[in-house]
């Protein structure tokens, strides 16, 4: 154990002892050295990271559980950067345990818009190199039958998505809620790279976090997407990275290509998920798990997206060809 992490170590018992209590990053619990049947009388406004067995009784009071590939030292210099942004994402996350979807995603469009208002936002946005502009993208709609078929493009951006492409996800989940005679939705995307999440470079230009927040109850996808999101079915291929694995977790059905790598990193921005992902990554891997990939912002492969339930197969599927259409 490094001598970092054992400056963060603390005895469970005395985690937190009320308001007057000084505040830090985060803590880490040494389960394995924990007795049987402790307790967290009042868990803190900030990270409780368990260090050990996963089965100790106390494991489950817990914001996450150290695991491979995610390190205790990646989640220490991460929170860090951000300790701000890093105590919302826990406090939202325990919030939102068992909660329906409806008031889940309000309550993480009033944290995203609170954090957009912070200065560990706002030193980001400082910090941000410039990006090359690229066309806006598109969403590809086909209706065949009873199913509608929906693809992401726009490959020069790795399929970042814009706000146009945002406002037709918007329409096409939808239309898919409203007619009962679509009985299945399949989302693809064109290129090697399912989406690389949300246009970065759109970042920022709603500074108040109070018409972000009225943007975001109007017109964010995974508002019609959660009300029948058994009938969606979604294949990864390469990045799927922030908006795109937020909208794609909540699918009935996930498949990746075996090269397929999933990753949150908005931590590193001062923020949280914000595209439905505080609700969606939760109930495919556990509150936990959400709050290391969160917490960490590092990637992980297709086969631990497997092992932890974030998908549901991995398999090659026909590639889509940059017009849109499935190959043959």
């Amino acid at each position: 154990m490094t001598t970092r992490i054992e400056e963060f170590l603390i005895d469970p018992s005395q985690v937190w002892l009320g308001p007057a209590a000084t505040w830090q990053p985060l803590a880490f619990v040494d389960l394995s050295i924990c007795p049987a049947g402790v307790q967290i009388p009042v868990m803190p406004p900030f990270p409780v990271i368990g260090l050990g067995d996963a089965d100790h009784s106390l494991a489950a009071t817990l914001d996450a559980i150290v695991e491979s590939p995610i390190s205790a030292d990646s989640l220490l210099r991460q929170v860090e950067r951000a300790p701000h942004a890093a105590a919302a994402t826990v406090q939202l996350l325990r919030s939102l345990d068992g909660m329906s979807y409806a008031p889940a995603l309000t309550l993480e469009s009033f944290c995203y818009g609170l954090l957009q208002g912070s200065a560990e936002h706002a030193a980001w946005l400082a910090e941000r190199k410039p990006m090359t502009p690229h066309a806006p993208g598109r969403i590809i709609v086909e209706r065949r039958d009873a199913v509608l078929h929906l693809t992401l493009d726009r490959p020069l951006a790795r399929n970042a998505i814009d706000r146009k492409m945002r406002d037709e996800l918007f329409e096409a989940f939808t239309l898919a809620v409203l007619d009962p005679d679509v009985r299945a939705v399949q989302l693809r995307a064109v290129d090697s790279v399912f989406s690389m999440g949300g246009d970065l470079e759109e970042f920022g230009t709603t500074r108040d976090p109070a018409t972000a927040h009225l943007i975001r109850s109007r017109t964010l996808p995974a508002l019609p997407l959660a009300t029948r999101s058994q009938i969606f079915d979604v294949h990864i291929q390469g990045a799927c990275v922030g908006a795109g694995l937020e909208i794609a977790a909540f699918a009935g059905r996930v498949s990746a290509s075996p090269d397929a790598w999933f990753q949150l990193p908005e931590l590193s921005m001062g923020l949280i998920p914000g595209a439905g992902g505080c609700v969606s990554v939760p109930r495919r891997i556990g509150r936990q798990r959400a709050a290391l990939m969160m917490l960490s912002g590092r990637r992980i492969n297709a086969a631990t997206a497997l092992a932890w339930g974030l998908i549901d197969a991995i398999e090659e599927q026909p590639p889509v060809d940059e017009r849109g259409a499935h190959a043959v």
